[in-house]
């Protein structure tokens, strides 16, 4: 059984200018995802928009030690203060 998507009426208008090399370049990849041009820069763009407002959420821990210490700093029982340099390594950005 298919499942259906309900959809938002499409009311919002966006333009662009583009320099004609630009166009042409997001035309041919359009037709090679087998989509129209409007359809594929808009799903571009909304996924590039959730990796921007999810990537600040996202961290790297370098090193096996490094886990390690995280899972312990989890697993640690509530009410402890938390670590001061585990704080500063979440609020650190690239």
């Amino acid at each position: 059984m298919a499942v259906t998507k309900q959809r938002e009426a499409k009311v919002e208008r966006l333009e662009v200018r583009l320099a004609p090399a630009t166009k042409s370049l997001l035309s041919h990849a359009a037709q090679l995802r087998h989509t129209t041009l409007t359809d594929f820069l808009v799903s571009s763009a909304v996924r590039a928009a959730e990796d921007v407002l999810v990537s600040p959420r996202l961290f790297e821990i370098g090193s096996d030690e490094g886990w390690r210490t995280l899972t312990e700093l989890l697993d640690e029982p509530a009410g402890n203060k938390p670590d001061s340099q585990l704080v500063s390594l979440l609020k650190k950005q690239k």
